[in-house]
């Protein structure tokens, strides 16, 4: 098996049964070849260091319905909050001053012209204070070709818009089928966000219930062919209060939704060797290490939460978050201690702008 996996490394292009035989890998040994190339690949494509994207959780007002969130619109234990202009600003100036290359600002979705015009006012304000060198990524859903242009032109460089899954069926399983979550409209809006001219970011959840190595496999396959700069994904943690939360016995083990995430971490690496790809806080979740783990699997990217404390415990998509409590000092001095430790740099102010971005412009 081993000469096998050594053997589909060498390939330029993976095929679908590729990726299919890859991400089935059950030996520890066999896995850690995986990993091995795709640190390789990232040390020599971009770096043995880290960007920091300092998170910001403007809002948790939300018009969706997924499944598995937990601020989807029905579920009325959530109490909803938005940050005050000023609250948001505060933390783009503290990220600023600490050296962040960037910051996410990332909400439920909102498509009101009070909400577009705030987040564009947002833009304005925190360039003119921070001299214009932050570079600020958007992750607030599905909005026009027109709003997407609007926080273009505001100064936004960066959008996150997560596809969840591939599979159009499974997408339906953890969507409701309705107008407002089309999965076709979900498409459109990755494609006009790279219209408007945004680094562009998607990704999926690991493990889902009904979910298949196969549908990870065209995952792959459909960030590639879309030509996406940006990848963030992470194993599916449930939330309590959700209707996905019912098929838990259809779930895969914890254990193993760690596994295939870290491989899907590598193997995005490896297909797509100059994007960037986050160590998302849902690794963290499920292992002490798991943003080191991922780091050490190919991401280069980490997201530190400065969401004010207050508000944070408000913004739950899963049960668990880490850091609930942590301020966002204590989160950037441990992160700088962990990430040192496994023998990356943190790049303090850089953007760390995708090269595949730069690579597709030209």
């Amino acid at each position: 098996m081993l000469e096998t996996i050594s053997q589909i490394l060498q390939k330029e292009t993976f095929t679908k049964n590729d990726l299919i035989t890859l991400l089935s890998v059950k030996s520890p040994e066999a896995m850690q070849v995986i990993l091995d190339k795709a640190y390789q690949v990232k040390s020599e494509m971009v770096g043995r260091k880290v960007y920091l994207r300092g998170l910001i959780e403007l809002s948790n007002i939300c018009s969706k319905n997924c499944f598995y969130c937990g601020i989807r619109m029905s579920n009325t234990k959530v109490e909803r909050y938005t940050l005050s202009k000023e609250e948001v600003v505060e933390a783009a100036t503290f990220a600023w001053k600490q050296g962040f290359g960037s910051i996410v600002i990332q909400t439920g979705e909102q498509k009101s012209n009070i909400f577009t015009q705030f987040v564009e006012e947002l833009l304005l304000e925190i360039h003119s204070k921070t001299n214009n060198e932050l570079t600020i990524t958007l992750s607030c859903g599905e909005q026009s070709l027109e709003v997407y242009k609007s926080w273009r032109k505001a100064g936004a460089q960066r959008f996150l818009l997560r596809i969840e899954t591939t599979n159009h069926e499974l997408y339906y399983q953890i969507h409701p089928k309705d107008e407002n979550h089309s999965f076709e409209k979900r498409i459109e809006a990755i494609k006009n966000l790279q219209s408007a001219g945004f680094q562009v970011g998607t990704g999926v959840m690991i493990g889902l219930p009904n979910q298949s190595i196969e549908d990870l496999a065209n995952d792959l396959i459909f960030f590639k062919a879309m030509e996406i700069d940006m990848i963030g994904m992470g194993p599916y943690l449930e939330h309590s209060d959700t209707p996905l939360s019912s098929e838990k016995a259809l779930l895969w083990p914890v254990d193993e939704r760690f596994k295939i995430s870290l491989l899907m971490i590598a193997l995005a690496r490896i297909s797509m060797p100059d994007i960037n790809i986050a160590s998302s806080t849902a690794l963290e979740t499920i292992d002490l290490f798991g943003r080191q783990k991922g780091l050490l699997a190919g991401a280069n990217v980490v997201m530190p939460n400065l969401t004010p404390v207050p508000s944070r415990v408000k913004y739950q998509l899963y049960n668990n978050k880490p850091n609930l409590d942590k301020n966002a000092t204590l989160s950037v001095v441990s992160l700088q201690k962990i990430i040192t430790e496994i023998g990356e740099e943190i790049a303090f102010n850089e953007a760390g702008n995708s090269l595949h971005f730069s690579n597709r412009q030209a």
